[in-house]
């Protein structure tokens, strides 16, 4: 535990609520609405880029670096969310969710600007340091602002606000890359900052400012501090030498994994890696679910304009249905009679989620109609919306108060450092199987399917099914 200093000044005034209130009740209304807008403008770049990424890449001559532009979101995201966590454990929520929220913006206008795809890249990993920042001060927002009954029903909130994102978010973003060009829908999100600014961060100071209340102000913990940025070191350096793929690549890997072995042993609950029963469970299994599905979804528009000739706008909408089918899910995970029967349920969505990874790449098939993965799709997101809600509500239940921020940091390490390590695990195997060919001049998205590499996509999506199933018996050690 960190070192305590003097006793932190008071609060602002909260108001006390009554036990009927739920989330958009008078007390929590205004919270509640301001928060959720917040992740709201998170599902728009989420979904938004997801869609675009592929003519970005092909126009910045950066296929052979597709993976790297996702996977460096998530690197970057790990020192954040270490630095947020000390940060709102010491002094409340509401300054990393401001520093989180103008970082994420820059980091927008900066990849919307590159000239290459390595400025692209860069843009990407102030993104991600925001997004770390961010969605660890929520997840304290939550735990310090929310009683235990109302948890639930706000995860839910969450998740319910990628329904409008994932439908219009890529058709707008498809729209507006074929039409006006790529680099807008970066330079356009930006522009939703303003609202979360202006709902959300007087609401934070008010209810869930300062250190826990009764509770000391803890100094930052450097040797923390120290491990996170190990942490984002060595997965940059090992997501390199998975794209370069020369002999001399073996030594930022090993380097990488110097730094990064020691830190996340340090970082993560003890006995995370063998799967004890509890709380180091919870969240391996948020990075066996996360990681698994974000490498494999990464790569299903890209496969989809490049191995079936559909159009950036169509290729993002096959991901349409997943988000009313991930709102599905956390709603049903947060009706009090399931609680008894949370772990069975969370044991169900990951196999949903390894079953929608397996199908998917059946569409390289060119007798397997393209609507597969759509289908699919909204499966696998049902799992995901039962099993990410799920964790998060299990890492509360299992964090006392004061703990909230560090384990919430963890949650979001497990999840960020699995997805930065499996994409750039499928983006190695994507590469070395000829994908850095695929959308190459001549065979890209405005000319259709061509330049065939199915192999390529194969093994990204294969593998990251088998990882989905071992999710399926760590689900069966949530509790001790």
């Amino acid at each position: 535990m960190a070192a305590l200093e003097d006793v932190a000044p008071d609060a602002p005034a909260r108001p006390v609520p009554t036990e009927s209130e739920g989330v958009l009740g008078r007390t929590y209304r205004a919270l509640s609405i301001g928060i959720v807008t917040v992740v709201l403008l998170i599902a728009f770049e989420a979904t938004a880029v997801g869609t675009a990424m592929p003519v970005a890449a092909r126009e910045l001559d950066g296929v052979s670096l597709y993976a790297f532009a996702f996977s460096a979101f998530f690197t970057t995201s790990l020192f954040g969310m270490v630095l947020a966590g000390q940060w709102a454990d010491r002094s409340g929520p509401l300054g990393p969710v401001t520093a989180g929220i103008a970082a994420f913006a820059a980091g927008l206008l900066l990849a919307g600007t590159a000239g290459n795809m390595w400025m692209f890249v860069a843009g990407r990993a102030v993104q991600g340091l925001g997004g770390g920042l961010v969605i660890v001060g929520l997840y304290v927002v939550v735990s310090r602002a929310y009683p235990e009954r109302l948890r639930p029903a706000i995860m839910a909130a969450f998740a319910a606000s990628w329904v409008v994102p994932s439908i219009v978010g890529s058709l707008a973003s498809g729209a507006v890359t074929e039409h006006i060009g790529w680099r807008w829908v970066f330079l356009g999100i930006p522009i939703l900052v303003v609202l979360p600014l202006a709902l959300a961060l007087p609401q934070v100071r008010r209810r869930a400012g300062g250190p826990p209340e009764g509770a000391a102000r803890a100094a930052f913990d450097r040797r923390r501090i120290r491990l996170a940025l190990g942490i984002s070191l060595g997965a940059g350096l090992l997501q390199y030498a998975a794209q370069d793929l020369r002999p001399l690549s073996l030594l930022p890997a090993v380097v990488g994994a110097a730094l990064l072995v020691p830190s996340v042993l340090g970082l993560l609950p003890r006995g995370t890696y063998r799967a004890a029963r509890g709380l180091p469970s919870v969240v391996l299994l948020r990075g066996i679910a996360a990681g698994s599905f974000i490498a494999a979804e990464s790569f299903v528009p890209l496969m989809l304009v490049t191995q079936r000739g559909l159009s950036p706008t169509l290729a993002g909408f096959s991901l349409a249905a997943g988000g009313g089918t991930w709102a599905l899910g956390s709603w049903l995970q947060s009706r009090p009679r399931v609680e008894p029967y949370r772990e069975r349920l969370v044991a169900v969505g990951m196999v949903l989620v390894a079953a929608a990874i397996a199908v998917a790449p059946s569409v390289l098939i060119a007798a397997v109609p393209v609507w597969t993965v759509a289908v699919a799709w909204a499966f696998g997101c049902l799992g995901m919306g039962l099993v990410i809600s799920s964790t998060s509500v299990l890492l509360l239940q299992l964090s006392a108060p004061e703990e909230a921020g560090t384990n919430s940091a963890a949650l979001q390490i497990s999840d960020g450092l699995s997805n930065a390590l499996l994409l750039a695990a499928g983006g190695a195997a994507f590469a070395a199987l000829g994908g850095g060919a695929v959308g190459a001049a001549g065979h890209g998205v405005a000319d259709g399917a061509g330049g065939s590499h199915p192999a390529a996509f194969a093994a990204v999506f294969l593998p990251m099914a088998a990882v989905a199933l071992v999710g399926v018996w760590v689900a069966t050690r949530l509790r001790k």
